[in-house]
């Protein structure tokens, strides 16, 4: 079971970037799955989570309505757009994966995905 994070680089104040997540090994339509970020000497957050079938996201406040979760089943992927990207998104963006979106939100997901750094600057 491997979750394949790309998409990250570097981008000036107030531009986009698109986060894609491929899950491979096993089925994850049934899955929650999600964004986190960490940055150097902080625990890594959850700032985005899709449900799954039922559709349902979260985002954490810093994020909503600048950055989009969705998935696509026939892909098995997860993708996280942002716009309007500031200087405090710079950090490593991982995804993850839950059969539990619950546990999802709790933080603790089952499954993570290596990172992929995000760099907002000008």
């Amino acid at each position: 079971v491997q979750l394949q994070a790309s998409g990250g680089g570097s981008v000036q104040p107030g531009g986009s970037l698109k986060l894609s997540c491929a899950a491979t090994g096993q089925d994850f339509t049934n899955f929650a799955m999600g964004w986190f970020r960490q940055v150097p000497g902080e625990e890594r957050e959850l700032i985005a989570a899709h449900s799954g079938t039922s559709r349902v996201t979260y985002y954490t406040d810093s994020v909503e309505g600048r950055f989009t979760i969705s998935r696509d089943g026939a892909k098995k992927m997860v993708v996280l757009q942002m716009n309007s990207l500031k200087s405090e998104d710079t950090a490593v963006y991982y995804c993850a994966a839950h059969v539990s979106y619950g546990t999802l939100l709790s933080g603790k997901p089952s499954y993570w995905g290596q990172g992929t750094l995000v760099t907002v600057s000008s």
